[in-house]
C-alpha cells in the first residue's frame, strides 16, 4: 500500500529536492486519473525551517505522522551535521516495520546515520560518493547510477534523479500507468531506469541530423524485431563501436540494457491495460517467449508477469495521449 506519504523537512535543506517530493506525492492527480496520497511535511520542530538558499519554509507538523507513514522521504540537506535523533528515530522505526523509505541527493547521509544502509547497495550525488563510503564503510555505495533499490529503502542520485526514484516507488506500488500520469503532468519521461549513469556526456542531444532520436524513435516501433547493435548501427549510419558510444553518450546506457527496459515498460502496459496472454505479449514486445519474459520480470521487477497483472490489470485503459509518454 502507498496512501501515507511523509516528507521530512530539516534545517538547510535543498528546495529542488524538497520540490521533487512535493510534486510527485503532494499533489491531486485524480482528474487525470491519477493517485492521490495522503500528504504530509514535518519537522523534528515545526516552525520556520532555513532552506539552503537563504528563504524559510513554515513547517506546521511534527513528526508523529511519520509513525503511521507508507513512506518516510528525506529530501537533501547539508552534508556534515548530524540529524535530529528523532529523525534517526523515525526512520529506523519505518524500515522495521516494512515503510518504503527514500532518500534524495545527499539525503542518503541522514540515512546512512540512522544505520538503515548498513549492508545495503545505495548511491547518492555523484561529488559526495566517495565521502559516504568512506565515512560508512558498511554501505556499497555506487556513484554511477540515478537510484538504487534495496528491500524497501530508494536512495535516489542528485537533483533530477530524485524524480526518477520516487517516480520508481509509484510504478512498483501502483503501476506504470499510474507512474506515467504522474509523469506527464510532471512533463518528464517515466522510464528512466535507475541503473542509467549519473554523468551522460551530453546531458541535452543536440537538435542535428546525426542525433539519435530518430533511431530511438524507430527502436520503439519496432520491440517486437531482433534489434542488434549491428543493425542499430546500419540504420543510424555508423560503425556498431561508434553507435554503441555514442548511444552510451546520449542516453546514459547501453542500446541493450535501454531496450530492455522500453520492453519491460511495454509489456507492463500490456499486462494492465489488455486481456492478451503472456505468449502473445512476450512477441509484442521483443522478449520472444513467455519464459524470457518472465526471466526480465523477476530480475528487474522482482515478480512475475502473471502476479504484475493480478496486482495492476484492473487498472482502466489510458488515453492515448497518456500511453504516448511510456514510449
Amino acid at each position: 500500500m502507498l496512501e501515507k506519504i511523509v516528507c521530512v523537512a530539516m534545517p538547510q535543506l535543498a528546495p529542488f529536492e524538497f520540490g521533487v517530493i512535493c510534486e510527485v506525492f503532494g499533489i491531486d492527480r485524480s482528474e487525470q486519473g491519477g493517485p492521490v496520497f495522503d500528504f504530509h511535511i514535518v519537522a523534528a520542530e515545526p516552525g520556520p525551517i532555513q532552506t539552503k538558499l537563504g528563504f524559510s519554509i513554515t513547517i506546521e507538523e511534527g513528526l508523529e505522522a511519520a509513525e503511521t507513514a507508507d513512506l518516510i522521504a528525506i529530501p537533501a540537506s547539508p552534508v556534515g551535521p548530524d540529524a535530529d535523533e528523532r529523525v534517526l528515530e523515525v526512520i529506523r522505526r519505518a524500515v522495521d516495520r516494512g515503510a518504503w523509505v527514500l532518500s534524495v541527493c545527499s539525503g542518503a547521509f541522514t540515512l546512512a546515520q540512522a544505520g538503515v544502509l548498513d549492508g545495503r547497495r545505495a548511491t547518492t550525488h555523484w561529488m559526495y560518493s566517495e565521502q559516504l563510503a568512506r565515512e560508512y564503510p558498511r554501505i556499497d555505495v555506487d556513484p554511477e547510477v540515478l537510484f538504487v533499490h534495496d528491500g524497501t529503502i530508494v536512495t535516489g542520485a542528485g537533483t533530477a534523479a530524485g524524480i526518477d526514484a520516487a517516480l520508481h516507488i509509484v510504478r512498483t506500488e501502483l503501476g506504470a500507468a499510474q507512474a506515467n500520469i504522474v509523469a506527464r503532468r510532471m512533463v518528464v519521461p517515466p522510464q528512466r531506469d535507475g541503473g542509467q549513469s549519473q554523468f551522460i556526456r551530453t546531458p541535452v542531444v543536440e537538435c542535428r541530423s546525426d542525433s539519435l532520436v530518430e533511431i530511438t524513435e524507430w527502436m520503439l516501433e519496432n520491440l517486437d524485431r531482433e534489434l542488434s547493435v549491428d543493425l542499430l548501427a546500419r540504420k543510424a549510419l555508423m560503425s556498431p563501436r561508434t553507435f554503441a558510444r555514442r548511444f552510451r553518450a546520449e542516453t546514459g546506457t547501453t542500446p541493450g540494457a535501454w531496450l530492455n527496459r522500453q520492453r519491460l515498460l511495454r509489456a507492463q502496459q500490456l499486462l494492465e491495460e489488455t486481456d492478451l496472454g503472456l505468449e502473445e505479449i512476450a512477441r509484442e514486445t521483443g522478449f520472444g517467449t513467455g519464459a524470457v519474459m518472465r526471466h526480465h520480470f523477476v530480475k528487474v521487477l522482482q515478480t512475475t508477469p502473471t502476479a504484475y497483472r493480478r496486482t495492476f490489470g484492473a487498472i482502466a485503459p489510458l488515453p492515448a495521449e497518456v500511453v504516448a509518454v511510456a514510449s
